[in-house]
């Protein structure tokens, strides 16, 4: 094939999102998800996220450590579909970095953009890629023609890198950062829009709501919170980060103007891929976080002035999204938050054990936060490493002292059996 053929083809196939890079795993893989897709096809969400034949295929299709039970996904390992798929597209890359990276692989971000948002339930035209939801949570928060005096309504258990980024602003240029607070769970959504609505006076211009609490997983009610605002006055941004990927839900759902997530985490994207989501009329008031030759310009590829960044991550986006899809939105919420449920059920009797996530699922999916009386949550996540190789996260945070559980559709119900015999065990030890 003469080089000027080779150049079309590549360009061709990134472009279709078919580069050939399936290996022999893939095609197995794949036909084995077919057949079991085939044998659920019958049976609803529900019942599906109790066949663990099904997701027997599905946690085959992942390459996780034997060595540690991981528990804390708050960043997901990518399946091996999308890791072979990264590694070919880093070779590619190789051969010859500036030519393969901006003649071939940059072709594919506008199909890759058509997948996500057609994954978003939105228009391309309103999708950046980026790295993750801090780069485009920072493009809102400093892109915002706010003005001294004008306020923004957050959380206490918003993230952390989202409030600096607000206190920032408050210190620079002048704005009001307020924030409300809760004691979760909460199970009750009027009270949860009056407290956002409290915060509010006709100075509030923009209202920060994270979709699903980092901390305990507690989900908010977007789209109400969303609703109040917009009756003040208010625009509204919201921190996807723990939500896209994992509850099905399209983003014009929530009636909000702002949207920004992390694909490397319920998508299973490549670690240092995500991205920022801005309604169309919004997009030429939202100055870019670097900088663009057309600021005030409506194209939403103004947010993705990035200098180089990995070709290869983020072509394996939509490989991820390939995954996703062929198990489903709705069957990978629900089989979520049955295996949260299925650990905290069988936890939360345990003497000492206090939960702190409620375990209804319009309040709650896949992440559960737990204490125990005797052990700081640092003791505990310890304890639970050093004794049974069980990986968590230690969450600290505005008077929650707790231990994040997270499984994923990889975790195995033996998995789980395995930390409540392990919180069992440690609980008992304390009590006796």
């Amino acid at each position: 094939m003469k080089i000027s053929d080779r150049r079309s083809f590549l360009k061709m196939s990134v472009m279709a999102g078919a580069l050939p890079i399936d290996g022999l795993f893939q095609q197995a893989h794949a036909k084995e998800l077919q057949t079991a897709t085939h044998a659920v096809s019958h049976l609803d969400s529900r019942e599906v996220a109790q066949h663990e034949e099904y997701w027997g295929v599905i946690q085959r299709g992942f390459s996780v450590s034997p060595l540690i039970l991981n528990l804390h996904n708050g960043i997901s390992p990518s399946p091996i579909v999308v890791q072979e798929a990264v590694a070919r597209y880093n070779q590619l890359t190789n051969e010859g970095p500036n030519y393969f990276m901006w003649e071939i692989l940059d072709q594919g971000r506008e199909p890759l953009r058509a997948k996500l948002a057609h994954l978003a339930g939105t228009s391309p035209e309103e999708i950046a890629i980026n790295r993750n939801t801090t780069d485009g949570l920072h493009a809102i928060i400093f892109g915002l023609p706010l003005k001294a005096g004008d306020e923004v309504v957050g959380c206490s258990y918003d993230y952390w890198h989202v409030m600096q980024a607000y206190r920032q602003r408050q210190e620079r240029e002048g704005i009001v950062y307020k924030q409300v607070s809760f004691d979760f769970p909460v199970e009750d959504i009027d009270a949860i829009v009056k407290t956002y609505q409290k915060a509010m006076t006709p100075k509030t211009k923009l209202v920060h709501i994270t979709h699903v609490m980092n901390s305990m997983g507690q989900i908010m009610p977007v789209r109400q919170i969303a609703d109040m605002a917009h009756a003040h006055g208010a625009e509204v941004v919201v921190d996807g980060a723990q939500s896209f990927g994992l509850l099905d839900f399209k983003i014009t759902d929530l009636h909000c103007e702002y949207f920004a997530t992390s694909l490397h985490k319920f998508l299973c994207a490549p670690v240092g891929t995500g991205m920022l989501w801005v309604s169309r009329d919004k997009i030429e008031q939202v100055w870019p976080l670097l900088g663009a030759d057309k600021p005030h310009s409506p194209d939403i590829r103004k947010f993705e002035v990035l200098g180089t960044r990995s070709f290869a991550l983020e072509q394996g986006v939509g490989h991820a999204i390939k995954f996703h899809e062929s198990i489903g939105g709705r069957r990978k919420q629900e089989r979520l938050f049955y295996l949260k449920t299925y650990w905290s059920n069988r936890v939360r009797d345990i003497k000492g054990v206090k939960l702190h996530t409620s375990n209804k699922p319009e309040f709650s999916c896949a992440n559960g936060s737990i204490s125990m009386e005797q052990y700081t949550p640092v003791d505990l996540a310890d304890a639970l490493f050093q004794r049974y190789k069980i990986h968590s996260k230690v969450e600290i945070h505005d008077g929650l002292q707790c231990v994040r559980i997270t499984p994923n559709v990889y975790t195995t119900i033996a998995d789980l059996d395995r930390f409540v015999k392990a919180v069992g065990e440690l609980a008992s030890t304390r009590n006796s």
